[in-house]
């Protein structure tokens, strides 16, 4: 039972910290960036999310430089479960930015807040210790 708890709580720990880094990004582009940012070029767009995702996962290895998940095999598994979890969640949160009448920022798309979490997942899987 100690060990569903660990698992769930780690999960949710790495998820937590995972989407604080992409709001914290994504709050920062929309406060220093014009609002045309959404029409620009989607594949720039994309592959600046990742560079911006490696960012904060290094950063984050300043603050948490230790695995939240101790089991290796449960590390690799979290690289295919939460990134496209965070992605689904910036995703909601870029719709519910359009129903209440703002403008969805390229973060908050599926495919690049997946970017931006694998990029900072795979940051702090090779690098945190």
């Amino acid at each position: 039972m100690e060990f569903i708890f660990e698992l769930v709580f780690n999960i949710v720990g790495e998820l937590f910290l995972q989407l604080v880094g992409e709001l914290l990004v994504d709050y920062g582009l929309r406060s220093t960036v014009d609002g045309d940012t959404a029409r620009r070029h989607p594949l720039l767009s994309f592959f600046g999310n990742v560079l911006l995702g490696a960012i904060a996962g290094g950063l984050s290895l300043l603050v948490f430089n230790v695995h939240l998940l101790k089991a290796p095999w449960l590390r690799v598994a979290m690289l295919f479960v939460i990134p496209p979890l965070a992605g689904l969640a910036m995703s909601a949160f870029g719709k519910w930015q359009e129903k209440h009448g703002g403008e969805r920022a390229s973060l908050e798309r599926f495919w690049h807040g997946l970017a931006f979490a694998l990029a900072m997942g795979l940051v702090r899987f090779f690098f945190a210790k």
